[in-house]
C-alpha cells in the first residue's frame, strides 16, 4: 500500500519515475564506485606524496639542514614549517577526522614511525601536520592542493547536472506523447456523456494513432446504430397511426355499443403506447448544450405540474449550475416527479452538491418498490401493474427514458428506501 502511494497516478508521473529510477541508480552506483576505487587510489597518491615530502624535510632536520629544509618545504612542496624547540606533542588536542583522506592520510604518517597528529577541520587554510622530533616539535602546514582534488567533485556534479538535463528533456518528450492521450480521454467523456464529440485525428506514438483510429470507428458504429434505431422506432410509430386513424374512423360507424366500446379501450391503449415510443424517440434527436440552472429548471417543472391536492416541498441548499439539454433534463426530472405524484401524496425534492457532483433527491410516502425490482424498473417495458394497463401512463418507459438522459449527461439514477416510508429516487449529474 506504501509503494502505491509512492507512485504518481498519472502516466506522465509514471514513466518520468521509469526514466528518473535508472538515472538515480546510475549516478549513486557511480558516485560508490568512484569513491571506492577512483577517488581512494587518488588520495592515496596524494597522501603519499605530501608524506615523502615531510620525509624529506624530516631528514633534512635530523642532518642539522633546518633552515635548508624550510626553505625547500616553502619553494619546493608548497609547505610552511615551523620548528619549535622543547615543545611537547599534545595528543590530547587530536580529532581524527572521518573520511578517505584522512584515513589515507593517517595510514602514510605512521610510515614515519614518529609521534604526529593533524587537523584537516579547516582544509582551505591548508592541513595542519604536527610531528614530535626527539624534544622539538615540527609544524607543518600543507597546502590544499597538496591533499584535495577539485576535479573529482566536479565530475560528480556534471554527473548530476547531466542527469537533470536528460530528465527534463525526457519530460518534454513525454508530455508530447501524453497530451494525444489526454485529449483522446477528455472527447471519450464528452461522448460518453451524449455530447456531439468531434473526430480525433490521429497524432503521437504508433500505439496512441491506433488507439485514436479505434475510438473513431467505435464512435462511427455507436453513432450509426443509435440513429438506426432510433429511425426504426419513429417509422414504426408513424406507420401505426395511419391503420389506428382507419380504425377508429371505422369504429364510429359501429352500432354495437358493447364491442365498440372494447375495442375503444384497445385503440386508446395502443394510441397510448404509440405516444410512448414517440416520447422516446423524441429524447434521442439532438438537442443543443446549455447551462442549465437546476433550481429555475425545478421551479419550472413545479409550475406545470398538477397537485390535485398533493404535498410537494423542494429544498434547496445551492444555486446549482451544470451543463446538458435542457428540454431532456427537465423531460427526465419530470417523468420521475410524475411517476412519485402518481403513487403517494406527500412529496420532498432537495437539491444539494458538492465539488464535483450535484445530486436531486425526490423522497415520497407512496408504496415503494421492491428492493429486488429497483433495477428491473429501468428496463423497458417493465411495470410492476399485472394489468399492464397502459392508460393508466404505465407504459414501462418512463424509468428508462429518465435514466437514459441523466446517463447521456454523464450522471446516473439510483433507488432506495425514502425517509417518508416510500421511494427515494437520488439524480447525480456532474458539475
Amino acid at each position: 500500500m506504501i509503494y502505491k502511494k509512492l507512485i504518481p497516478s498519472s502516466l506522465l508521473g509514471r514513466s518520468l519515475i521509469i526514466i528518473f529510477v535508472p538515472l538515480v541508480t546510475l549516478v549513486t552506483l557511480t558516485v560508490f564506485i568512484f569513491y571506492q576505487t577512483s577517488w581512494t587510489i587518488i588520495s592515496k597518491r596524494l597522501a603519499q606524496s605530501v608524506v615523502g615530502d615531510i620525509n624529506v624535510v624530516v631528514k633534512l632536520i635530523d642532518q642539522g639542514l633546518k633552515f635548508k629544509a624550510i626553505r625547500i618545504a616553502k619553494e619546493d612542496f608548497k609547505m610552511k614549517v615551523e620548528y619549535k624547540k622543547d615543545v611537547d606533542l599534545n595528543p590530547l588536542s587530536f580529532r581524527p577526522e572521518r573520511g578517505i583522506l584522512s584515513r589515507r592520510l593517517r595510514q602514510q604518517l605512521e610510515e614515519l614511525n614518529k609521534p604526529y597528529i593533524y587537523d584537516l577541520s579547516n582544509l582551505d587554510q591548508g592541513a595542519k601536520i604536527l610531528i614530535q622530533l626527539n624534544q622539538d616539535l615540527l609544524i607543518i602546514n600543507v597546502d590544499k592542493d597538496r591533499l584535495y582534488n577539485e576535479s573529482a567533485f566536479v565530475f560528480l556534479l556534471w554527473m548530476i547536472f547531466a542527469s537533470l538535463v536528460l530528465l527534463f528533456i525526457s519530460y518534454l518528450f513525454m508530455r508530447g506523447q501524453i497530451k494525444p492521450l489526454k485529449k483522446l480521454s477528455i472527447i471519450a467523456e464528452t461522448f460518453g456523456r451524449g455530447l456531439d464529440a468531434p473526430e480525433l485525428k490521429g497524432s503521437g506514438a504508433l500505439e496512441i494513432r491506433q488507439t485514436t483510429n479505434a475510438f473513431n470507428q467505435m464512435r462511427t458504429r455507436i453513432k450509426r446504430f443509435l440513429k438506426q434505431r432510433t429511425d426504426m422506432l419513429a417509422g414504426v410509430s408513424h406507420d401505426l397511426r395511419t391503420p389506428l386513424t382507419r380504425m377508429k374512423l371505422q369504429l364510429s360507424l359501429m352500432k354495437d355499443q358493447s364491442a365498440k366500446k372494447e375495442l375503444e379501450y384497445n385503440i386508446n391503449e395502443m394510441t397510448a403506447m404509440l405516444d410512448s415510443y414517440v416520447s422516446f424517440v423524441r429524447g434521442e434527436t439532438p438537442e443543443p448544450i446549455d447551462q442549465i440552472n437546476l433550481e429555475q429548471l425545478i421551479k419550472d417543472i413545479y409550475k406545470n405540474l398538477e397537485l390535485e391536492n398533493k404535498i410537494l416541498k423542494i429544498n434547496i441548499s445551492n444555486n446549482v449550475e451544470t451543463s446538458g439539454r435542457t428540454l431532456q433534463l427537465k423531460r427526465s426530472i419530470s417523468n420521475l416527479i410524475e411517476n412519485s405524484l402518481r403513487y403517494s401524496n406527500e412529496i420532498h425534492v432537495t437539491l444539494s452538491n458538492d465539488k464535483d457532483s450535484c445530486y436531486i433527491e425526490i423522497f415520497d410516502d407512496g408504496p415503494g418498490i421492491p428492493e429486488k425490482d429497483y433495477e428491473n424498473v429501468f428496463k423497458p417495458f417493465f411495470t410492476l401493474d399485472p394489468s399492464r394497463n397502459k392508460l393508466k401512463g404505465e407504459s414501462g418507459l418512463g424509468m428508462t427514458i429518465a435514466r437514459d438522459i441523466i446517463r447521456a449527461h454523464g450522471g446516473d439514477i439510483k433507488l432506495s428506501k425514502s425517509k417518508l416510508g416510500g421511494l427515494k429516487t437520488t439524480i447525480n449529474l456532474p458539475l
